[in-house]
Parts: structure tokens; sequence; C-alpha cells
């Protein structure tokens, strides 16, 4: 049995549009940027809580605020596994102040 992945309609904003969110099945294997952004957008946006989030996809909150925070400092690509370590190095080569 295949569980589709789920259409959240947004409520109309203040110019009367409304979107749609599509989320990854609960089912995901494979995680790859898009999906995961796709979640944490969702979150976001209010479209799902982040207790729902973590318990519809079984990820930990940290996990999920890993995500975020990649989003936040190095856009989707940030969530990529193959450019993880690249990007650690990057933080990581940064003196710390004394």
């Amino acid at each position: 049995m295949t569980i589709a992945a789920k259409n959240i309609t947004l409520p109309a904003n203040d110019n009367s549009t409304r979107e749609r969110i599509d989320l990854p099945s609960p089912n995901t294997k494979r995680w790859v940027a898009r999906r995961k952004a796709q979640v944490v957008y969702a979150v976001q946006a209010g479209a799902i809580s982040l207790t729902d989030a973590c318990e519809r996809y079984s990820l930990s909150v940290e996990e999920f605020l890993c995500w975020q925070r990649a989003i936040e400092n190095n856009g989707v690509l940030g969530l990529r596994a193959t450019r993880l370590q690249e990007y650690r190095a990057e933080t990581m080569s940064v003196p710390a102040k004394i």
C-alpha cells in the first residue's frame, strides 16, 4: 500500500491568495534536500506543527532544527548530504574570538 503525499492548503493571506504545500509521504525513506525543505517550510508556514511533523516523519526535534538551521545558513543546498562536510568546514574554519 502506498500513501500519497499530503496536500495542505493554507488559508488566504492579506492578498486573498491561497497557497498549497505538498508534504512528502510519511513513509519516506530517502530524504533528499527538496523533501527536507518541504517539511521545514510547512512547519514555518504553520501548515503542520513541529510536533506533528516529528511524529509523522519519525524525526527528533534536534534533526528538524538541524534542517532548519542548514536552510538558514546555506539555503536548500545546505541540506544535501554530499555538501554537509563542505559547509561544516566553512563554519569551523572561522577563527574563534577570545
